[in-house]
């Protein structure tokens, strides 16, 4: 309420005095959106390493949000030391348990070899798995997989079905792609 704006606009002081007495009784997903809060400076000067503090409280938890936000955090090195091992560990984390942003940034993790060794088939099976939950940016990365044949054979039937579906969710690169099939 606080925090969306539903009273009028967004209360950020009153949302964290609220999600601090959640997050010191343990709820995760409180946390999470302190941890969310410092990475975008809302209500609170922007402050990374403080992000990632609030991030781990709730990942340790098994918050599969939180372990993709501590994923992205270690992936692009935003306040710690960047890890791509670390990036790994926890979008893995987040994405057994079905979170699809985690899957979709997995997939790309395995496309580019990055934190893993390059391996196609195993992108293309996380980028089918966020995809096929609605996740916009996986279906255009499955697309991209299906046209070009990487980590299975090319499929333009295929491509064009994941681009028009990510296409619907305003994806400008997903049009430009099933235009130009």
């Amino acid at each position: 309420m606080f925090l969306h704006g539903q009273l009028d606009k967004p209360d950020f002081s009153a949302a964290l005095y609220w999600l601090r007495r959640a997050a010191g009784h343990n709820d995760a997903a409180a946390q999470n959106q302190i941890g969310v809060m410092f990475r975008k400076g809302q209500g609170v000067p922007k402050n990374n390493a403080e992000a990632v503090k609030w991030f781990r409280q709730a990942a340790e938890q098994g918050n599969p949000t939180a372990q993709n936000n501590l994923g992205w955090m270690y992936q692009h090195g935003y306040g710690l030391k960047a890890d791509l091992t670390e990036a790994v560990t926890w979008y893995g984390r987040a994405a057994q348990q079905g979170e699809a942003s985690a899957q979709n940034n997995l997939g790309w993790l395995y496309q580019h070899g990055q934190g893993v060794a390059m391996d196609l088939t195993a992108a293309a099976d996380c980028y089918r798995r966020a995809a096929e939950q609605g996740d916009a940016i996986a279906q255009y990365n499955l697309g991209i997989m299906h046209q070009h044949g990487y980590g299975m054979p090319q499929n333009l039937e295929q491509a064009a079905h994941w681009f028009r579906l990510a296409t619907k969710q305003g994806d400008a690169d997903a049009q430009a792609q099933l235009e130009n099939l």
